[in-house]
């Protein structure tokens, strides 16, 4: 089992010391939660909670992923980076591939592409971007973006972006590209995963709930008659503490990696990162 945990600090001596702590207790990866703007009242339905809320104030500061993970990449040297998911839609494709270029080159080939559709109409319509298509941008974003990353001269016609006659540069450190892990727990977003990704995200309220996602997920992956499985990752949000017996039963579910939540001050991730491994990772 791989553990991960997640990098909400903003102030850069929390960053560093979380993400050098992290890779000195033998964290395997760090992935950064993020939303562009959140609004102070939403009607839109959050689906990763029983209640539909998020679990975060509108006011929770949430740096640029992509800006905070290169930074955290000069301060570490082998932990590798994650967005945890990064809304594709709501970006300019050829901005998200440079990015996702430059960081995984700054960090040595780090970097795992979180991505997802995104849920928050409101934050759509803030920013200008349509919601209705966003699954379609999505699909032809990362095909789009695929192409900027592994062609010498890309080529890529679709319904909403296109590229000829253009290079792209720098490529990715990682090849083809970075592995790519898409969230989402609807009929769609897992065969979405199925068909374009390399990994899954799930966060899981209980052990039935994602017990019946990955069961669904596999069957996508059968359908779809791919090569490899799709390595899953998921957030545990249980009613109980998370056990080296817990992280057993995710395992046999064919779960790869937990992320590890700690808490909100720089202090108490630290403390709660060291309890973890002493109490989990040391015992799986």
């Amino acid at each position: 089992m791989k553990f991960a945990t997640f990098l909400r600090q903003t102030q850069p001596s929390g960053l560093a010391a979380i993400a050098r702590k992290a890779e000195e207790l033998g964290f395997e990866s760090l992935w950064v939660p993020e939303h562009l703007i959140l609004p102070v009242q939403y009607r839109s339905l959050y689906p990763y909670s029983s209640s539909g809320r998020l679990p975060a104030p509108s006011d929770a500061p949430m740096h640029d992923p992509m800006l905070v993970l290169a930074y955290i990449a000069a301060v570490t040297s082998s932990i590798k980076l994650a967005t945890g998911v990064f809304v594709l839609p709501l970006r300019n494709p050829f901005a998200t591939a440079k990015a996702v270029a430059s960081l995984d080159v700054l960090s040595a080939g780090r970097f795992i592409f979180g991505v997802g559709i995104g849920w928050l109409e409101e934050e759509f319509s803030a920013v200008g971007m349509n919601f209705k298509d966003r699954a379609l941008r999505t699909r032809e974003y990362l095909a789009l973006m695929k192409e900027l990353w592994t062609s010498a001269d890309p080529v890529y016609d679709g319904q909403t972006v296109s590229v000829a006659g253009f290079k792209f540069m720098p490529k990715p450190a990682q090849r083809p590209h970075p592995p790519i892990v898409f969230g989402g727990h609807t009929g769609p977003s897992l065969k979405r995963a199925a068909r374009l990704g390399d990994g899954w995200y799930g966060i899981a309220e209980s052990l039935d709930g994602i017990r019946t996602s990955i069961a669904q997920l596999r069957a996508q992956e059968h359908e779809l008659a791919r090569a490899a499985p799709l390595e899953i990752t998921i957030s545990p949000r249980l009613a109980e503490p998370l056990t080296p017996a817990l992280v057993n039963q995710f395992a046999e579910m064919g779960v790869a990696r937990i992320i590890f939540a700690a808490g909100p001050s720089a202090k108490e991730q630290i403390s709660g990162m060291e309890r973890f491994r002493d109490e989990i990772m040391s015992r799986c």
